[in-house]
């Protein structure tokens, strides 16, 4: 077993600048070689682990196969991936940072469609009389799918989002979106609304450890470090 530790962080954004501000807090100092748009760096403190700036969705990834042992991501991320990738990976902390809802969102002018059950009837008025299903934009088909089912909607086709998914309604992609929001501003500038019972789930920025490196050296210290209360 290597005696690296491999930390993985978000390589952009605003989650980025806050677990980078834990780590300040901690009076860790991070080095990297090139600046910031180094993808690779260090720990001042702690001579054998290693930063690595990667895509929030491939946290979870390279923790599942634990090439990372331990990652900061979102726990939206986590749920939506496969169930054998969930499996290899704990959950230590949950941080008051990194809010958002995982929700479903219809256009303004869909007056009457204000809960699931209302988006049912739809759901079935298209298969029925447009011949066609109610197709729902996201970036996370996973978890939109389990979500929609459990609410008795099965008449649906999920379109896979690339970019911006409030858009695709718009653009004729899909009718509806299932779209992640911190305050839902960026939904509501578009003329969507969140469904009064259309929250999937909600996340926070959470530190997970891949299950296999539990017992690394020096990983144990590293997880007492950002345990703590802030």
């Amino acid at each position: 077993m290597s005696k690296i530790l491999n930390i993985g962080i978000p390589s952009k954004g605003r989650i980025k600048a806050q677990i980078l501000d834990l780590f300040k807090k901690n009076k860790l100092t991070l080095i990297s070689e090139r600046g910031e748009r180094d993808l690779l760096g260090s720990i001042k403190q702690i001579k054998n682990a290693k930063i690595l700036y990667l895509h929030s969705r491939e946290i979870i990834e390279r923790l599942g196969d634990s090439s990372l042992d331990l990652g900061f991501t979102g726990f939206d991320l986590l749920q939506e991936s496969e169930i054998n990738t969930r499996n290899k990976i704990n959950v230590l902390k949950k941080y008051n940072f990194g809010k958002a809802s995982l929700v479903i969102a219809v256009p303004d002018f869909w007056l009457d469609t204000q809960t699931c059950a209302d988006l049912e009837e739809i759901a079935f008025e298209f298969k029925e009389k447009k011949r066609k299903k109610l197709r729902v934009a996201t970036k996370y088909p996973r978890l939109t799918r389990e979500f929609l089912f459990s609410k008795g909607i099965t008449q649906f086709k999920i379109v896979d989002s690339k970019g911006s998914t409030e858009l695709c309604p718009f653009i004729n992609s899909s009718e509806i979106v299932s779209d992640i929001t911190s305050s839902g501003e960026t939904l509501r500038a578009n003329n969507l609304r969140v469904l009064q019972d259309g929250i999937i789930l909600k996340s926070e920025v959470c530190m997970m450890v891949s299950k296999k490196s539990l017992n690394k050296l020096g990983l144990k210290k590293i997880i007492k470090i950002f345990s703590k209360k802030y």
